[in-house]
């Protein structure tokens, strides 16, 4: 087990609205105004939305037609993923100026440990300053960022004071921090959570804090354990730079629905094809081979099937697709299909150390 730091100044990083502000960059035409990137007007999906959508309501993962609904004169803008991955490539060239800790979540956010940084600053606030001065300066994007003593705390920081802002949570402030905070802005705390929490007067941290860790355990599995650490500021997961994917897959969405399961197959097919590519892409295979169905009415389902080996063959990950459809799932039309590997060849446990944190070093 790997003893937490206490000294440890943890950094994330978010890139505001990355995908959009590069369309807006790109194209001086869209900048100020509403865009969405993503799929056309009538059968898409958001994938990023410009400030000037958000103010709407538009927001990512929603229907491009209820986002059009939301706002009027919304423009979408196909996305160019070789243009985006091309300046996170240059924001993380930035990121390694100060620190070979760092943690990609995206092609937009990763967490830095500027505990002993390249640089030799003590202040994490200041490196984190410098770094959106430089991203600025290197690409003409904004960021934000969160600075404080894990990555939990850190990532919430972030979005304080987005866009194109910092937050530093000192040491002596997480707790209470922590306490006052709602439920439903606890990273990693989704709807369905938040939902049963508040169904037993949590609402906030401290609310949260009141409950032992035995109840949250029995009411919310593994999850419970963490949820009683991070109320308290404690989270012994470290920044990865060799942070693995624990899953590889593509989805897409239809123009028309589909109806019946030969099409739905023959779609999958071509999907499955293009998830081989990014397995071999990434040099893994999985056990775990997942389908996902969106019906016409926005209900989803995912099913899925492990075998007995590793592989990355498509012709494998057919004969499994074929037996999980055999399960009745067309019993809607369907809109979208996705497929992805999971249980990867390169997965690993991460370790957590059991010591408790100790809340005192500069910022």
């Amino acid at each position: 087990m790997t003893a937490i730091d206490p000294n440890r100044k943890i950094i994330h990083i978010d890139m505001d609205a990355f995908y959009a502000s590069v369309e807006q960059l790109d194209n001086p035409d869209l900048k100020g105004k509403p865009i969405a990137v993503g799929g056309g007007e009538k059968r898409g999906v958001v994938a990023a939305a410009s400030y000037e959508a958000r103010k709407f309501g538009v927001k990512s993962a929603m229907s491009s037609a209820l986002a059009k609904r939301k706002c009027p004169q919304l423009i979408f803008v196909k996305p160019r993923f070789e243009r985006y991955k091309e300046i996170s490539n240059m924001i993380r060239k930035v990121f390694h100026e100060y620190t070979d800790l760092v943690e990609p979540l995206s092609l937009d956010e990763a967490f830095l440990d500027v505990s002993a940084n390249l640089k030799g600053h003590p202040s994490a606030t200041a490196i984190a300053a410098e770094i959106r001065q430089k991203i600025f300066e290197v690409t003409g994007l904004t960021a934000s960022a969160g600075i404080s003593i894990n990555k939990f705390t850190a990532k919430i920081a972030s979005d304080i004071n987005k866009p194109n802002g910092q937050k530093t949570i000192k040491p002596k402030e997480v707790v209470a921090f922590l306490e006052l905070l709602s439920i439903r802005k606890f990273f990693g705390i989704g709807k369905v959570t938040a939902d049963k929490m508040n169904s037993w007067g949590i609402y906030n941290g401290a609310q949260l804090k009141q409950h032992s860790r035995e109840f949250l355990v029995q009411n919310f599995g593994k999850s419970g354990n963490h949820f009683y650490d991070i109320v308290r500021g404690i989270q012994y997961s470290e920044v990865r730079p060799d942070r693995i994917r624990k899953s590889v897959g593509t989805e897409h969405t239809f123009e028309n629905n589909i109806y019946t399961e030969t099409d739905a197959l023959i779609e999958l097919e071509k999907i499955a094809n293009e998830s081989v590519k990014r397995l071999k892409k990434a040099k893994t295979k999985g056990k775990t081979v997942t389908i996902k169905l969106k019906y016409n009415d926005f209900t989803q389902i995912t099913r899925s099937k492990t075998i007995s080996d590793f592989t990355d063959q498509a012709n494998h990950l057919m004969k499994v697709i074929r037996e999980i459809m055999k399960e009745d799932l067309m019993q809607k039309p369907v809109r979208l299909l996705g497929v992805s590997m999971s249980n990867l060849k390169v997965d690993k446990e991460e370790e957590l150390a059991k010591n408790k944190p100790q809340l005192t070093f500069k910022f």
